[in-house]
């Protein structure tokens, strides 16, 4: 497989999950329980698949991309990958201990935790997205590692 798909299928992944965040959402207010505890814990397959082709990639590949666009764009992008790399080391927790309160039906402590829960995550999965277009669609700022990726790839063939 061409290493360069990764950062695509982790947007995708990260995509799905902020999409079913919002469905649960939906769901839920809609009065459709089973709905949304499906949509929800599809959310959180597609963050755990993320996460660890996230990592397979990184360990595998030891890339880093740094940021290569406007300056202007600098600050901005480093406040939300700050902010992103923050919550995102939050979130698994939250999520879990979320997920876990409702299903063992402790609604009144499910619903508080969700409420917290909800917004952060829903933050991590299209901020994780923006990340993927500043650094690989909008800017050049992946185009060097992924080519370098893909002549190694090529190499070890």
């Amino acid at each position: 497989m061409d290493p360069a798909v990764f950062p695509a299928l982790n947007a995708v992944l990260n995509s799905c999950a902020g999409v079913l965040l919002i469905v649960g959402v939906v769901l839920i207010h809609r009065g459709r329980e089973r709905a949304h505890k499906n949509a929800m814990l599809a959310a959180f397959g597609c963050s755990i698949l993320f996460l660890a082709s996230y990592l397979w990639f990184h360990f595998h590949y030891r890339i880093r991309v740094e940021y290569a666009g406007p300056d202007w764009g600098r600050t901005p992008y480093l406040v939300m990958l700050l902010a992103h790399t923050v919550l995102a080391a939050v979130v698994p927790f939250l999520a879990m201990r979320t997920i876990w309160l409702g299903l063992r039906d402790r609604r009144p402590a499910h619903r508080r935790l969700a409420r917290i829960t909800f917004p952060i995550w829903l933050f991590v999965s299209v901020t994780g997205v923006l990340i993927y277009f500043v650094l690989y669609q909008w800017t050049g700022s992946g185009a060097a590692a992924l080519h370098e990726l893909r002549l190694a790839a090529g190499a070890a063939e």
